[in-house]
C-alpha cells in the first residue's frame, strides 16, 4: 500500500520557504477569515456566477435518480422488464438483476471516459468550450434513450437504452469535471466550503425534480410517461449550453495560457468592484509561476510525484466517500423500497420526501462547513450514518411486518440528513482544497476516474444484494454500508489533514513540510506576504 505521508525529496525542503511568500491566488489575505455572511456580501458577484454554474449540476442529479426511479414505473417495467409473479391479484414485473446492474454500472464506464478526457481537454481548449461540448453530447444521448422503445425485441430495447446512458455518462462527467475545476480554481478561501456545498445541494435539487417528474408520469398508463421523463433532460441540457456562453473563462487557465489581459477581464467579471483586481491578478500570477517552477509539466504523471502523490491520493479518497456512505442506494431508494415491500406510489413519495429533507440538510451544510473542521465533520457524520445503517440492517433481520418498509424509509431519510450536513458536502470541499492549483484539472479528473470506477463496481453489485432474483438481502443491505462508513471514518482520521480556513499557499506549505493528518489541526498557518 502506498504511504500517504511520503518522504520529502531533498529539494522539497528548500521549496517550502518559497511558498511562504506566495499569496493565496483566490482572494486577498485580509478576506480569508471573513465570516460566511460577510464573505457572501464581499463576493456577491462571484456567488451569482457560481449559482448560475451550479444549475449544470441539476442535470447530473436528475440523471442519477431517473434510472433508479423509472424502473418503478409500471409501463416501463412492462416494456423493458419481465413478468415475475401475481401478487394480490396484480401482475408484478421486475427488471432482471443483470440489466439493472448494467444500467446502473455501465454509465459509469462512460463517465470514466469523460473524466479521463476532461483532464487533458480542459487545459487544451479551456473550461467554457468543454462545457459546450458536454451539453451537445448530452442532448444527443437523450435522443438515443427516447428512441430505445422502438427496438424490435425487449433485449434490443434494453441495449439501446444502455447505449444512451453510456454516452450520457461520458457527457455528464465532462460537464461535472469542468464545473468542479472552475469552482476549485476561483473560490475564495473564505467561501471555499460554502461554494463546494452547492454541488450536493443542486445534485439533490436535480434528484427532486427527477423524482417529481417520475411520480407525475407514474399515473400515465403507457410509454408516454417514461418518454416524458427522458425528454425532460433536453430542458436541463440548456443550462450547460447557456453557461458556456455566459460564464467568464477561468482566470487561472488564462494566466497559464499567458493571456493576462483576458485573465484580468475575467477577474473583473467575477470579483469587481468590491475587490482589488490588480492584487488578485498579481497573487494568481505569482502562485502559478511559483508552482510552474516546481512543477514544469501539467500531466497525470506529475500528480503522483513528490508531495503531489499524497495530495492526489487524498483527492481519490474524497471522491470515494459518497459511495462509501451509501449514496448509490439512496439514489435508487424507490426501487429498493419496493423490494422491501412498499408500493410503487408510496416508494416514489418517500424518495421525494427524502430528497427534500436532504436538500435542506445540504443547504444547512453551508453553516457546518464554515464552523466545523473538515476532519471532525467527516468522521462524526460517517459514524452516525454507520449507526443508522446498522439499525436498518437489524430491522431486516426481523420478520417483515407492515411497518418494516416505513421504518426502512425513515432510516434512509435520516442517513441523507446526517450525510447532507457533513460528509457529502465536505468531500467536495476536500476535493477542491487539497490539490496544487496548477494541477487542478488533472487532479479533479483523477478523482473522478476513481469515483466512476467505484461506481461501476457499486452499481453493478448493489442490485444483486437486494433484488429478489439474487441475494434478496432487502433491509439487511444496511449492514454493508455500516461497515463501509466505519472504514471510511477510520481512513479519514489517518489520511485527511485539516484544511479549513487555509489559503492555497498555506496548504502548499503544509504538504511541503510533510505535516501529518493527525497533527494538521494544530499546525499554524502563517500570514502570507504580498510583496
Amino acid at each position: 500500500m502506498t504511504r500517504l505521508n511520503d518522504t520529502e525529496k531533498p529539494n522539497e525542503r528548500t521549496q517550502t520557504a518559497q511558498f511562504e511568500s506566495v499569496p493565496a491566488p483566490n482572494c486577498s489575505d485580509s478576506h480569508k477569515d471573513l465570516p460566511l455572511k460577510q464573505a457572501l456580501q464581499q463576493y456577491s458577484k462571484y456567488i451569482y456566477h457560481i449559482l448560475g454554474l451550479a444549475t449544470v449540476i441539476i442535470l447530473w442529479g436528475y440523471d442519477l435518480v431517473v434510472v433508479g426511479s423509472i424502473t418503478a414505473v409500471d409501463p416501463f417495467l412492462r416494456d423493458f422488464g419481465e413478468f415475475d409473479r401475481i401478487e394480490d391479484g396484480e401482475e408484478k414485473w421486475i427488471i432482471p438483476a443483470m440489466w439493472l446492474s448494467l444500467w446502473q454500472a455501465m454509465p459509469c464506464v462512460g463517465q470514466l471516459v469523460g473524466a479521463v478526457t476532461a483532464g487533458r481537454l480542459q487545459d487544451k481548449i479551456g473550461r467554457k468550450t468543454c462545457l459546450l461540448i458536454g451539453s451537445v453530447i448530452t442532448a444527443l444521448s437523450v435522443l438515443i434513450e427516447v428512441m430505445a422503445y422502438k427496438a424490435p425485441s425487449v433485449n434490443g430495447k434494453r441495449g439501446v437504452f444502455l447505449a444512451g446512458k453510456v454516452v450520457q455518462g461520458c457527457a455528464l462527467a465532462l460537464v461535472k469535471m469542468v464545473t468542479l475545476t472552475f469552482v476549485s480554481e476561483t473560490a475564495p478561501t473564505c467561501l471555499r466550503g460554502a461554494a463546494m456545498a452547492i454541488f450536493p445541494a443542486f445534485n439533490l435539487l436535480g434528484q427532486l425534480l427527477g423524482a417529481l417528474v417520475v411520480f407525475g408520469v407514474n399515473q400515465i398508463n403507457d410509454k408516454t410517461g417514461y418518454l416524458i421523463a427522458f425528454g425532460v433532460q433536453w430542458v436541463f441540457s440548456i443550462a450547460p449550453f447557456a453557461m458556456a456562453f455566459m460564464l467568464p473563462e477561468s482566470p487561472a487557465y488564462l494566466v497559464r495560457e499567458k493571456k493576462i489581459d483576458a485573465a484580468r477581464a475575467s477577474l473583473v467579471r467575477l470579483y469587481a468592484p468590491k475587490n482589488n483586481i490588480d492584487e488578485l491578478l498579481q497573487n494568481l500570477t505569482r502562485s502559478i509561476e511559483e508552482e510552474h517552477r516546481i512543477t514544469e509539466d501539467i500531466t497525470y504523471a506529475q500528480c503522483f510525484k513528490g508531495t503531489n502523490r499524497r495530495r492526489s491520493l487524498i483527492v481519490i479518497f474524497a471522491n470515494l466517500l459518497p459511495p462509501l456512505f451509501g449514496l448509490p442506494l439512496l439514489t435508487s431508494s424507490s426501487y429498493f423500497l419496493q423490494q422491501v415491500g412498499m408500493s410503487s406510489t408510496y416508494s416514489l413519495m418517500m424518495l421525494i420526501i427524502g430528497i427534500v429533507v436532504g436538500t435542506i440538510a445540504n443547504l444547512g451544510s453551508t453553516w457546518t462547513l464554515s464552523h466545523i473542521g473538515r476532519r471532525r465533520l467527516i468522521i462524526s457524520t460517517l459514524l452516525l450514518a454507520g449507526g443508522v445503517w446498522g439499525a436498518m440492517g437489524i430491522i431486516g433481520c426481523v420478520p417483515s411486518q407492515g411497518y418494516t418498509p416505513w421504518l426502512t424509509a425513515a432510516l434512509l431519510m435520516l442517513v441523507i440528513i446526517v450525510c447532507g450536513l457533513g460528509v457529502w458536502p465536505t468531500s467536495y470541499a476536500i476535493m477542491s482544497e487539497v490539490s496544487a492549483l496548477r494541477l487542478r484539472a488533472p487532479s479533479q479528473a483523477i478523482g473522478g476516474i476513481a469515483a466512476y470506477i467505484s461506481s461501476i463496481f457499486t452499481n453493478f453489485v448493489l442490485p444483486y444484494l437486494y433484488n429478489p432474483d439474487a441475494a434478496d438481502l432487502k433491509a439487511k443491505t444496511g449492514f454493508v454500508f455500516m461497515g463501509c462508513c466505519v472504514l471510511a471514518a477510520g481512513a479519514t482520521w489517518l489520511v485527511v489533514p485539516e484544511m479549513k480556513g487555509r489559503s492555497v499557499g498555506d496548504v502548499d506549505r503544509m504538504f511541503q513540510e510533510g505535516v501529518g493528518a493527525r497533527e494538521s489541526r494544530k499546525w499554524p498557518s502563517r500570514g502570507l506576504k504580498s510583496g
